[in-house]
């Protein structure tokens, strides 16, 4: 068994262990006994594999030319798969310690202690960008290690970095059966918000590039995105430039809740949002625009990773974003390498980093669930799909393959968490993604530009004009009652059947048309 493989399994079980731990509660007095005995197990059969091949054997094998991957010796197979196995039972225990690890820290916050007990003053730094909504704004602020998520006024305006007083009483996120609040902003490390406490503004945090160059960078990102912002509203008006906004920045705070239904109904929504879906469809599309227009693969790949880069940089590095961006850098690699197997285990290890980093990535984020789904069908569906598909000429196939690959492998997370489908999701989403990349482009030139000379700007956005009322047009035809069923309460076993069904003919699949699937 090659490293790179073993690698991919003690991932698989790493990850295997948060989601078990997720969702069964495993007291710790029964873990720490199941720790020692796969620790005496490892121990025992490394000492019977180095017994049955040599130990001077073992060592000369990582220096033989013939085997410059070989891990164990093959003289001993049954020896070193069970050592192997024994390794994948303690990262899977070593997923479940992480799990508990974070929820200790959760219960001991200090600040989340004070939920619920009478007003409280807090003095803190705003430590994002403002989440600004059409009556009112978010504002994650910093106090000491925690986090407080504070509902104000939309006026007056706050930046990243200003320095604020609370007053106010601490709540927890409230959970009703429609939607947990408490989970979703767990996974961002918020335990406690405040809901329109009175606020005062008592200065800036002015520092250096010395001192903190992470936030100095990130101020001054977010400065960027703001003059677009208000050169996107100087060239276009709504709803123009609400879908702008949310293209190429990632904003829809200022969205009006009627165009966010309707792009719910035509299943568009993830195109105005930074979303792995949106990002990975879109450097796909990407890669194969330019290898049609000349480029060299390699260098398509560079641009295709610069593009995302500034793409997820002008959004303003959310969490999300970042995410996003790291799953569409795989999916690029893997186009430039021809290679499935080396990208699935290379996404599963960016996985298991990223829920190392936090855990409760796994069950509570959507966002994060959705990346590593249409990663995954790009991966095993998209090739497959593109053979039935062979009629229709290379660039608009990929289009095409790409688009439904990612749908079919994120469409049971959006159904368990959203309630909903659209029937016309398919439809939709092919008439429009032939115009995203161009949307983005054309949108960010014609936006940037504008900054500096407001003629450039209104040049670049005639063609930009068009696409969008192109864009807009799409949805308001698709968006009728009969193109969206609501499915409430929908069970976890449906999740379990669609993705089991889901594997289960992608593997078939793949078998028949000789595809290596790890």
């Amino acid at each position: 068994m090659t490293s790179s493989k073993i690698l991919f399994f003690l991932c698989i079980s790493f990850i295997a262990g948060i989601f078990l731990e997720s969702l069964v509660k495993i007291p710790q007095i029964f873990l720490w006994a199941f720790l020692f005995v796969i620790m005496f197990i490892i121990l025992f059969f490394f000492i019977l594999s180095l017994r049955a091949s040599g130990a001077s054997a073992a060592i000369q094998s990582y220096r033989l030319p013939r085997r410059p991957y070989r891990i164990f010796d093959l003289r001993a197979p049954r020896n070193d798969e069970i050592l192997v196995a024994g390794f994948c039972l303690l990262f899977l225990v070593l997923g479940i310690l992480r799990v508990q690890i974070t929820e200790f820290n959760i219960v001991n916050d200090k600040l989340s202690k004070l939920n619920g007990k009478g007003g409280v003053v807090l003095t803190g730094t705003i430590s994002s960008e403002p989440d600004v909504r059409e009556t009112f704004q978010k504002l994650k602020v910093k106090i000491g290690s925690s986090i407080v998520l504070a509902t104000v006024k939309k006026y007056p305006e706050y930046k990243y970095l200003d320095k604020i007083k609370l007053t106010g009483k601490l709540e927890t996120p409230i959970v009703t059966d429609e939607f947990n609040y408490k989970n979703y902003l767990m996974k961002d490390g918020i335990y406690s918000v405040m809901n329109f406490p009175k606020i005062e503004k008592t200065g800036h945090n002015n520092c250096s590039f010395y001192r903190c160059p992470a936030s100095v960078i990130y101020a001054g990102i977010l400065e960027i995105k703001q003059k677009i912002r208000q050169s996107i509203q100087s060239n276009f008006s709504p709803p123009e430039s609400s879908i702008l906004e949310g293209t190429i920045l990632g904003d829809n705070g200022a969205m009006s809740n009627d165009l966010k239904t309707k792009l719910n109904i035509t299943g568009l929504r993830h195109i105005i949002a930074v979303s792995g879906t949106h990002v990975v469809i879109l450097s796909l599309i990407l890669m194969s625009v330019l290898l049609f227009l000349g480029f060299h693969k390699g260098h398509a790949f560079y641009f295709s990773i610069f593009f995302i880069c500034i793409y997820i940089i002008l959004t303003g590095l959310p969490a999300s974003g970042i995410r996003a961006g790291i799953m569409g850098g795989i999916i690029l690699l893997a186009e430039k390498i021809g290679r499935q197997s080396v990208a699935v285990r290379v996404i599963t290890l960016a996985a298991a980093v990223m829920l190392a980093l936090n855990p409760f990535l796994l069950i509570y984020d959507v966002g994060f669930q959705l990346s590593f789904s249409a990663v995954l069908g790009l991966i095993y569906l998209e090739p497959l799909i593109k053979i039935f598909l062979k009629f229709i000429p290379e660039n608009l196939r990929r289009i095409f393959s790409a688009t439904f690959a990612a749908q079919i492998f994120t469409l049971p997370i959006l159904v368990f968490n959203f309630g909903n489908i659209s029937f016309v999701s398919p439809i939709t989403n092919l008439l429009v993604s032939a115009i995203v990349s161009p949307l983005m482009i054309l949108g960010f030139l014609a936006s940037f530009l504008g900054i500096f000379s407001n003629i450039l700007g209104y040049i670049l956005s005639v063609p930009c004009y068009f696409l969008l009322l192109y864009f807009n047009w799409i949805i308001n035809f698709f968006a009728k009652p009969w193109a969206m069923a609501v499915f409430p309460n929908v069970s976890s076993i449906w999740l379990f059947i669609s993705y089991f069904i889901i594997a289960f003919l992608t593997w078939f699949l793949n078998k028949k048309y000789k595809q290596n699937f790890v």
